[in-house]
């Protein structure tokens, strides 16, 4: 066992944008993270991670980032981040930034420079090529867009870009600029920061030649990821980048790793010689069929099956039912139809995901079950992928199936203001947010929480609690219990002589389980309902430490 600050921290990952706004503008920024770090030191948490809050035009929510060394406007200055760091220490809390290097803003210096001529010294730091004949270069999608391409009329050349048209992907084929990348990461890192979330970074090689993809789909564009996801550079690139920015440092790097499955995710983490952490996205492809937007009911078997598959693939794995990335977790695994559904399932879900072996990642808002919002009209998105699969279906004449998508998945749904009361705009702001609010801010909300003592907020406080200081919760073994049962979720985690079973009712019905008479001279830790025996109620957990001497 390596104790590690990362392994026994809760991770609270800030939407900065949508936390908290102290300048009357409408826009979250770092004064009013620093307002919450209280908060955040009452709720138990170790570590924050802030989504980027670099300079950036804001065409991706600044994963476009036009200066890394930069804070964008609207969300304060570098004193603030200053100021927003050593409170964070002084609480103990260690903060993790956002590191967007596959691609940066088109807005760059560097691509500036680089879109100006085909000598100019920085063209080589992103991925020109020449068309063919009077096409793109090859046959390449993109996330955002129909076509990987954009052509320039300047140098007669097109760049790539896996995302936004206004976000070219960087070169990492290019000494130079992966040296001018490592720098950057040492500045902050020699500036207090104490880790990085890598955005797509299992993204950054590209196969030699870039080759057109050879999957059959309908349309000119098809996603090529086994062209430019996990490709053997990247290898060679990640552990270069530990090398010369990780390795004598008390720091953590966890990667976005898409496409990422349990047969190669050990390749990235073993040993600690590329990354300490990755995020997969297995779950987050659990309820869809054909692609992100075709939803189909969240699978209980297939949930259990896909953890203890991880939990089995890599020795630490990433926690997490949400993001900035996808819906609100209550909304999406859980059920909100009714109130006393929504708290059972949100405390039951906290408990089957957290309780697991690895890092627990809380997304803004899941603390006090915020829920999806009920988007109604095309004004009130703001993501870009959102918008264009919209205007895609419009195009297409497809919209009642976007909009149910969208309702569903779409990315807005965990950017709605952050909850603080039941004033006007919930207390996130004093004037008009730049995207709304959930309708149901008057009931949900962390001062309401915090007045009853059997709310979601005083569950994960004590969740929290638990995870951050139980040996055998952080680092114990972990067994799957009643693995074929389509209701429950049940494990074990053991360390030393202690043992401590998780009982998931993970259906919105009583149940029944018949479990191990041992386990009677056990006691509760952690329980959403006042309940004993073999019936559990809707969404009940209980959370058992067994009597060591029937270990």
């Amino acid at each position: 066992m390596i104790r590690k600050w990362w392994k026994e921290s809760v991770v609270y990952q800030l939407y900065p944008r949508s936390f908290k706004d102290s300048n009357h503008d409408g826009i979250g920024d770092l004064k009013g993270i620093i307002q919450k770090v209280d908060y955040l030191s009452w709720l138990g948490i170790k570590a924050v991670w802030l989504n980027p809050i670099y300079d950036s035009p804001n065409d991706d929510m600044g994963y476009d980032i036009r200066h890394y060394e930069k804070i964008m406007n609207e969300f304060g200055t570098m004193d603030d981040f200053d100021e927003l760091l050593e409170k964070l220490h002084q609480h103990d809390i260690k903060l993790i930034m956002d590191l967007v290097v596959n691609h940066s803003s088109d807005e760059h210096q560097w691509f500036l420079e680089s879109r100006k001529s085909k000598d100019n010294p920085f063209r080589d730091y992103y991925i020109w090529k020449k068309g063919n004949n009077t096409k793109e270069p090859n046959n390449w999608a993109s996330f955002f867009t129909p076509s990987a391409w954009t052509y320039d009329d300047n140098t007669d050349e097109w760049y790539l870009h896996l995302f936004s048209e206004k976000q070219p992907d960087l070169n990492w084929e290019n000494p130079t600029l992966r040296e001018d990348i490592y720098s950057m990461i040492n500045r902050w890192l020699d500036k207090g920061v104490d880790g990085f979330r890598m955005d797509v970074i299992n993204l950054i090689a590209k196969k030699v030649g870039l080759p057109d993809a050879t999957k059959s789909e309908d349309g000119p564009y098809v996603f090529a990821d086994e062209h430019f996801a996990m490709q053997p550079k990247m290898h060679e690139h990640l552990q270069e980048m530990r090398e010369r920015c990780f390795k004598h440092r008390d720091s953590m790097c966890v990667g976005e790793t898409p496409f990422v499955t349990t047969k190669n995710a050990l390749s990235l983490v073993e040993s600690g010689k590329e990354l300490d952490l990755l995020f997969h996205f297995e779950l987050m492809d659990i309820d869809s069929r054909n692609g992100k937007w075709d939803y189909i009911p969240f699978d209980i078997v297939k949930f259990k099956q896909l953890m203890i598959s991880w939990q089995k693939a890599i020795p630490w794995n990433s926690l997490f039912w949400s993001n900035h990335d996808q819906p609100r977790a209550v909304s999406r695994f859980g059920d909100d139809s009714n109130e006393l559904n929504r708290v059972q399932s949100a405390k039951m879900l906290g408990v089957a995901m957290h309780f697991l072996k690895g890092t627990s990642f809380i997304f803004q808002g899941e603390e006090i079950g915020m829920t999806n919002y009920p988007f109604s009209k095309t004004e009130e998105l703001r993501d870009i992928e959102s918008l264009q699969f919209m205007k895609n279906a419009v195009q297409g004449d497809f919209v009642d199936f976007a909009w149910r998508g969208i309702l569903k998945k779409g990315r807005d749904n965990a950017r709605t203001p952050m909850q603080w009361n039941d004033s006007l705009y919930a207390g996130f702001s004093d004037v008009l947010p730049w995207i709304n609010v959930n309708t149901n801010f008057k009931t949900i909300n962390v001062e309401q929480a915090m007045r009853d003592s059997n709310s979601i907020l005083h569950f994960y406080k004590r969740l929290i609690e638990l995870k951050s200081t139980s040996l055998t919760l952080i680092y114990g073994d972990f067994e799957p219990l009643f693995v074929d049962n389509d209701s429950f979720f049940v494990y074990k985690r053991s360390y030393k002589l202690e043992q401590i079973v998780v009982i998931c009712n993970m259906t919105k019905e009583i149940k029944f389980l018949e479990y191990p008479d041992e386990w009677r001279s056990h006691s509760m830790i952690l329980s959403n309902t006042f309940n004993d025996g073999n019936q559990f109620q809707p969404y009940e957990v209980r959370v058992l430490m067994i009597n060591s001497n029937h270990a």
